[in-house]
């Protein structure tokens, strides 16, 4: 099965992670994750295999060079991020449909390179100073990463015409609500 790509992103801290959770637990028939594969450090509690493939800088520039990612971006500075090509075909396998959890960049490089066959949508969050708040509030960034999160959302907020929806989330329930309705919408059309 050649199946289709449901792609969320935002900047960091507006939500997409917590609304694609959302929509896996409520479709797991439907769709599966794609992990994405990573060269920074795991934070506490991440599992290699569950939220992303940790693999070093040097395989994953190896990896580049053998064209095994469908996408691949450095983040930030030094720190990689990408799709493996193995990945998509492992769920497609399943005959299940791809959900992403991805940058700004990947999700637009996802949607060029996938067509009619992908559903981009940017979650946006209610303000840049909410934004700031959620980042602090979860604790886990020095406040100099944290500003390089807030100088990169300014810079990713500026895309979010170029995707198919913007998905607001001023408030979660509604979000979520309104993400499953679309992604359902999508995935029922031929």
């Amino acid at each position: 099965m050649e199946g289709k790509l449901v792609i969320f992103s935002a900047p960091s801290g507006a939500g997409k992670t917590t609304i694609v959770r959302h929509l896996l637990s409520k479709h797991p028939d439907k769709i599966s994750f794609s992990i994405s594969a990573s060269t920074r450090t795991p934070r506490e509690g991440e599992v290699n295999g569950r939220d992303y493939y940790f693999i070093s800088k040097e395989e994953f520039l190896h990896r580049v060079a053998k064209k095994e990612f469908i996408e691949f971006e450095e983040v930030y500075s030094g720190t990689f991020y990408g799709t493996l090509r193995s990945e998509v075909e492992r769920i497609w396998a399943l005959g299940k449909h791809v959900i992403f959890d991805i940058d700004v960049e990947g999700g637009l490089h996802l949607k060029r390179k996938f067509g009619d066959r992908a559903l981009a949508i940017f979650v946006q969050p209610p303000s840049l100073e909410v934004l700031v708040q959620r980042l602090r509030g979860r604790g886990t960034d020095s406040e100099e990463k944290l500003r390089e999160r807030v100088a990169k959302a300014e810079k990713e907020l500026v895309y979010a015409d170029r995707f198919d929806v913007i998905l607001k989330n001023d408030n979660l329930d509604v979000a979520c609500t309104e993400a499953e309705q679309l992604m359902l919408t999508f995935l029922s059309t031929e």
